[in-house]
């Protein structure tokens, strides 16, 4: 009678055993079939929309501030920089939001629509005549908008930022969340996701709120990943731990340190994270040293004593990234301003293509993004097979190498800028035409476009590998974050420019200033290229530094056999 028990339990084991794995099977089907390709136009269609509305609006304010509201242009370009930092900033915000409670898909949903409210508040702004000045034609004795014109507009602008924080960190990571990303499905591949993203900047789409409709219509297509609580929360739990255990030796052997798989899960879904022998005060963290360590009896450890390596690691990665993330913001500030001072500059050139039509100095930013646009196909199928074949590296070259020759077509675009402006102001001198600012001087605007172009160049190779790197560099639990990271560079750039500017035309003289407030022909914007031409070389010196004292992450990827797969990160 027991034997028969015992088969019958047995049967029943093995019976529900079966049922487990066939629901497994089923699920692991049914996620398969979510995400690839076919949700790419919903999440592009999104970011283009995003990125024309930022574009175009961005691209109009100069005129819009220093014409309409009749703001000096420094104190114009300063308000564009600041807006523009916080519109930068705000992505950590969301950044954090997604890794940790909503998800990425419901981040973007929720700061698109937020965004929609900013555009048609700036659009009243506009519309209405009480919140503007009396024009100034002649831009001279010009009355300046008041506070409270000025403020409504920044109570616009700041809904768009906070819409902007939570599309940003997401849509590029939640795009790469639809494939698998993993080393040997990407070294397979004749085609690079984060080099065909960028080619959607330059997409025109209709109007942003259709982004956000369009989007949610590709929900149920959505590979979603699943939050894995704050990276901050964690990162602060190792450095409190490593602190408790600051007299503490490290083992010899890192295996001695302490691993939980199973407390891991939700947070290393492609792998877990090796030991690395940088950064070693961190492994205290991960040190078991007494029971008083573990929390209640499941064996569960107090995660503000001990840590796992793949936690340490996590805290580890992210200070590697930092040195590198770091030269982005001297770019960043060096090229803030360029474009408001450009389309003033546009502004005072012929700009007719025919007799009877000439287009308007905002445009010209046009030739940027066509530059990308021409440029990524032949980066891709021309570029990367050749330096394949040389390099043997599956992206032809490393993202750090990439990022390097970004930073040095930057110098390049901004020396050509300072050229372009003593011609211009040699032809103003040469038909008398220097103090008068609103005169047309007779040389094309079409002059402009090697610095544009150069520009685009420099952001096709900088600003795509830089958000590569951040991507496959961080933790996967932590993509959101470290695409915020992107942005957040480029906020403290822009507030740095800031203060660049500030101080060039505080203390630049009142005669001969280097950026005047209103009349550009007196200025001496060609020295403040100069300028930030010297600063872009000494970050190029210190990112050189950098990138040859970069250690890669070293993961231990889960194959479908689930084997692990020690590897470097295949971008360095």
């Amino acid at each position: 009678m027991e034997n028969g028990d015992i088969e019958l339990e047995k049967k029943n084991k093995s019976d529900n055993g079966d049922e487990e794995k066939k629901q497994e099977d089923v699920i692991s089907v049914k996620k398969k079939q979510l995400g690839g390709v076919r949700t790419m136009p919903f999440i592009l269609a999104n970011e283009a929309c995003d990125r024309f509305a930022t574009s175009g609006f961005h691209a109009n304010m100069i005129t819009y501030l220093t014409q309409v509201l009749n703001l000096p242009l420094v104190k114009a370009s300063n308000t564009l920089a600041n807006f523009a930092g916080t519109s930068n900033f705000t992505p950590i915000i969301g950044a954090l939001f997604a890794d940790s409670f909503a998800g990425r898909y419901w981040t973007i949903t929720v700061g698109s629509f937020i965004y929609v409210l900013g555009m048609v508040a700036i659009t009243i702004s506009a519309t209405l005549p009480q919140l503007r000045p009396p024009p100034c034609p002649n831009q001279e004795n010009c009355i300046e908008a008041s506070s409270l014109q000025l403020w409504v507009l920044y109570l616009a602008l700041l809904l768009t930022s906070l819409g902007t924080g939570g599309i940003r960190p997401c849509v590029v990571t939640f795009a790469a969340d639809q494939f698998d990303m993993s080393r040997a499905k990407t070294e397979s591949r004749k085609w690079n996701l984060f080099n065909c993203w960028s080619l959607g900047l330059g997409i025109p789409t209709i109007a942003l709120a259709l982004s956000l409709i369009v989007f949610v219509l590709g929900s149920r297509l959505y590979k979603k990943m699943k939050p894995g609580g704050s990276p901050f929360v964690r990162a602060a739990q190792v450095i409190v731990a490593a602190v408790r255990k600051r007299k503490a030796v490290p083992p010899d052997d890192p295996n001695a340190l302490y691993h939980n798989k199973d407390l891991d899960v939700d947070i290393s879904t492609n792998g877990q994270l090796l030991h690395s022998d940088q950064f070693k005060c961190l492994d205290r963290a991960a040190i078991p040293l007494i029971d008083s360590d573990m929390k209640g009896s499941s064996g569960r450890p107090n995660l503000w004593r001990l840590a796992t390596v793949h936690r340490v690691e996590e805290l580890k990665t992210v200070a590697r990234l930092v040195p590198i993330w770091a030269a982005t913001i001297l770019q960043v500030a060096s090229h803030s301003h360029i474009n408001n001072f450009t389309i003033q500059q546009a502004r005072t050139m012929d700009r007719h293509i025919l007799p009877s039509f000439k287009i308007p100095p905002a445009t010209m930013l046009i030739f940027s993004t066509l530059t990308i646009i021409l440029v990524l196909p032949v980066y891709e199928r021309v570029f990367v097979p050749l330096a394949r074949r040389a390099t043997g590296h599956p992206a032809g070259i490393t993202c750090l190498q990439r990022m390097g020759i970004g930073l040095g077509m930057g110098i390049l675009s901004s020396i050509v800028s300072g050229v372009v402006e003593i011609k211009r102001k040699n032809v103003a001198t040469e038909h008398s035409l220097l103090d008068r600012p609103t005169a047309i001087i007779p040389i094309s605007a079409f002059w402009l476009v090697p610095q544009y172009c150069l520009h685009g160049l420099a952001e096709v190779f900088s600003s795509v590998g830089h958000i590569e790197f951040l991507y496959d560099q961080s933790p996967e639990s932590m993509r959101s974050t470290a695409a915020a990271l992107y942005w957040i560079a480029i906020a403290i750039g822009n507030y740095v420019s800031t203060l660049m500017v500030t101080l060039v035309h505080r203390y630049s003289g009142e005669r001969g200033n280097w950026l005047p407030d209103r009349n550009l022909n007196r200025g001496r914007l060609e020295c403040y290229h100069w300028l930030v031409s010297g600063v872009q070389a000494v970050n190029l010196v210190y990112y050189v530094v950098c990138a040859c004292f970069y250690n890669c992450k070293s993961v231990q990827e889960l194959t479908d056999q689930n084997d692990g797969d020690v590897e470097c990160a295949r971008v360095i």
